[in-house]
């Protein structure tokens, strides 16, 4: 697992347990919610430089916390200075609350969801780095979560997601093959 100098771990990217079961069309929304939400991570990793080994929306619970999904993220070594590692780190944190909010019509900040508070503490930790000004980061989150946000909603963008989606709902965890196949396709 890569680390900055600052020691702020990377990998993996997961979301909270704490999702409400709710059945429709023959699987659950928190499967839907979850997909999406993991597809913004591994899109926007993939854009930005890392590499993604698997996403899955059924992960093992007896190797970390409890949760319903999982990116494993891993990024090349000395390829980016601190700086440029950092904001790669906020955008791929930040992704999977955006595509999230996208989908579900919710436009909620992504400091203000439960079950978003890893990413966001993931993102704010790396900001610090950057800019040691409080109201200052999080303006830059802000903005970086408004950029995100506009960028998802691009058609190739969106049917990359969709796709990813499809997929991960078809087999619940994709591997890196599969995901860059599917990226290359619409981006």
């Amino acid at each position: 697992m890569r680390k900055t100098a600052n020691s702020i771990p990377v990998v993996p990217y997961t979301i909270s347990s704490h999702r409400r079961l709710h059945h429709q069309n023959g699987f659950t929304v928190t499967e839907e919610i979850t997909a999406y939400h993991e597809a913004g991570h591994v899109l926007m990793a993939v854009q930005v430089g890392a590499r993604v080994h698997s996403v899955t929306i059924d992960p093992d619970w007896d190797d970390g916390p409890a949760r319903f999904g999982d990116a494993q993220i891993s990024w090349p070594d000395d390829l980016f200075d601190e700086k440029t590692f950092l904001e790669k780190t906020i955008l791929v944190a930040l992704a999977g609350p955006v595509v999230e909010m996208i989908h579900t019509g919710d436009p909620f900040h992504p400091a203000l969801v439960g079950e978003w508070s890893g990413d966001w503490q993931q993102a704010l930790r790396a900001a610090a780095i950057l800019i040691p000004q409080r109201q200052a980061r999080l303006q830059y989150l802000e903005q970086k979560t408004l950029t995100l946000y506009q960028l998802f909603r691009t058609d190739a963008y969106w049917s990359a997601i969709g796709e990813l989606v499809d997929q991960l709902l078809a087999h619940e965890t994709l591997e890196e093959d599969m995901i860059n196949e599917i990226i290359s396709t619409w981006i």
